[in-house]
Formats: structure tokens, sequence, C-alpha cells
């Protein structure tokens, strides 16, 4: 039985936790974020279960491994928080979630795009001030129109399916062509040519210095003046400040932000009592046309479960010295031993 903390647990999120670990290891959950400031808390913590907003660049996990921990479980698929290499010197075994429902983040995506297009969150605002105009709500059919994915995994491709049900022309962009995309008679195109022909923007890639701002002034500049832009990824692919200045010059029709680059320390807490010190998000939250969502688009019972169980399969692969496809740091003298295959997911 295993000591284990767990930061930046969410209020939903908790009990199912706890429910995946119950009987096999002591489980604490912290609702604060994991960072330089509270590293020390998890001292005498064999395993440290982290969030995509925690902070674990070298100085933290120093101060973990002087603590006695020895793994990191993270709880998302992106890790581009966490420092690999400074993990492989200290010995500390690296784990993520490699997958779980993309049907959670790919219908999210598309609320957000019809949200934006049919200008539902003005329109409630209206009406519950007995405001029953239409004025300013005119949205437009997908049906016939183009919709652009950037990155064809497992979400954008649920992406695809979706907006080919809509009647949509698809449009691509990754490093390789998916089969399921093309069967749905996606088109895989350059990026530029993507920003330009694209009605609707939406994007589902890993954040990589490859791709990290990979929306920036010269994208914008190339998308349709009444195009869509959706960002149910990380914030870090788009340039916010080059956004700001899009939408000031009066150009795109409408924005769905479910992630901002700086948005660890805003997302998943109470800041309503608080001054907005980020000028560039409260600028972007100025705008009728911007729909901003606090990192949501994951977070069904679906995905959250299977996120719980893959934490705890990660942990369990670690204390048997095993490895599996979520395994980014193995455990020193793992030898590469694969883990069992997990049960099949819930679709």
């Amino acid at each position: 039985m295993a000591d284990i903390v767990a930061y930046g647990v969410l209020t939903d999120e908790r009990p199912l936790l706890e429910k995946a670990f119950a009987g096999q290891h002591d489980l604490r959950c912290l609702d604060l974020l994991l960072n330089r400031d509270t590293a020390p808390t998890a001292a005498g913590y064999g395993i440290v279960c982290s969030s995509v907003n925690d902070v674990l660049d070298a100085e933290v996990l120093r101060t973990l491994a002087a603590g006695g921990t020895r793994m990191i479980a993270q709880r998302s698929t992106g890790y581009n928080n966490i420092d690999l290499h400074e993990a492989r010197l200290l010995g500390l075994t690296v784990a993520r979630v490699s997958w779980y429902s993309p049907y959670s983040v790919a219908e999210f995506a598309w609320a957000l795009a019809l949200a934006a297009d049919r200008r539902v969150v003005r329109a409630v605002g209206r009406t519950r001030e007995f405001d029953f105009r239409l004025t300013g709500l005119l949205g437009r059919d997908f049906h016939g129109r183009t919709a652009g994915v950037l990155g064809t995994g497992r979400i954008g491709t649920a992406f695809a399916r979706i907006a080919a049900g809509f009647g949509m022309r698809l449009l691509g962009w990754d490093l390789a062509e998916n089969p399921e995309c093309t069967a749905l008679g996606m088109e895989y195109v350059d990026r530029d040519r993507l920003f330009a022909e694209s009605d609707l923007v939406s994007l589902h890639l890993p954040l990589t210095p490859a791709t990290h701002h990979v929306v920036d002034t010269a994208a914008l500049a190339l998308m349709r003046d009444d195009a869509l832009l959706v960002n149910t990824s990380r914030g870090g692919l788009i340039d916010a400040a080059a956004l700001v200045e899009t939408l000031r010059a009066g150009r795109l029709d409408g924005v769905g932000l479910d992630v901002y680059e700086e948005e660890a320390g805003l997302f998943f807490f109470d800041r309503s009592l608080e001054v907005m010190t980020d000028d560039v998000l409260a600028r972007l939250m100025s705008f009728r046309n911007v729909l901003v969502t606090s990192h949501q688009a994951y977070f069904t019972q679906d995905a959250a479960v299977q996120i719980a169980a893959a934490t705890a399969r990660n942990v369990a692969d670690h204390l048997a010295g095993r490895t599996s496809e979520n395994t980014l740091v193995p455990p020193p003298g793992a030898g590469g031993r694969p883990s069992p295959p997990p049960p099949a997911p819930n679709p």
C-alpha cells in the first residue's frame, strides 16, 4: 500500500479518485495546485498525483524527490508542465493518461461552435431580462460549409465525424493522414490553405514547440472575416494577444475558448471577488462574440471515471515495475516489462 497525495482535485472529481484507489492505497486529495510554494506539502508521500495546471519544473521535482516521492501520476493527456529530463535524472517514474473518452472534448468543442454561431449566450441573457428580440442573433447553417480540423487523433476524428454528420466539407492538417478521417471525405491540406478556406477552425493538437502559437498573427490574417475559431486543446496553441488585435479589427464571427495560455492559477478557482490582472484575458472576455469556459471540455462522468481508473493502473504498474503506453519515464530497472491490457473503455 502506497501513500498518495493528489493535487488540484476538483470537487466532482474527488469521489471518483477515492473510489478508484479504495482498498488499495492511502489517498489524500488537495484542491491546491502543486508548484514551488506547495511542493513541500508532498513530503512523505511516495506518489504524487498531479493535474494539468500543476507546475512540475526542475525545482519542484527536486523538492518532491528530496521528500521521498518516487512517482508522478499525471491525471491528463498533456504533460508539457513536467520536466521529464529532470525526472529521469532524479529517478522519478512519470506516467500520464494517454487517452480517455474523445467524445467528451469533441462534443464540447461543438457546443462552443454552436453557441458562438447561434449567439446562444447572448440570447439567454436577453430572455432572462424578458427581451425577446432577434436583433443581432442571426447565425448560419453549418451544413454545406467547411470545417478545418488541426490535429486528427482520437478527439479530432470524433470532431470530424460530427462535422460530417452536419454535412460539412472537411479539411485536415496533421503530421500523418488518419484513414478514419479520409474515409469521412476529409482532404488533408497545408496549414495556410486550411486557415484560408475554413468557415470553422477547431484545434485538437498537443502543445509542442512546433505547435506553440500555431494560430498566430499570420494564421489569423488568413482566416475569413466571418470564420469561427474553437480551441479545446491547449491554450498555448493560440497567440492570445494576436487574437485580441484580430477581434479589435472587427474580424472573426465568433471564438470559443476552453483553454488559455496563462490559465494556471485562474481556471478551476473562484476569482470573482478579485481584480482581474490578466489584461489579455480580460480583453478577450469583453468581446460579445467570444465565449470562454474554464477547461471543462474533458469533464464528463465517462471521461473522469476513465481518467481515475487509468491513474490507478499507472500507480499499480509503477509499484510492480511495469511500463505501459502511459509511461513517460519508466521506473528505474523496469526493463520495459509491459503492463496487462486495461479493460475495454465504456464508449
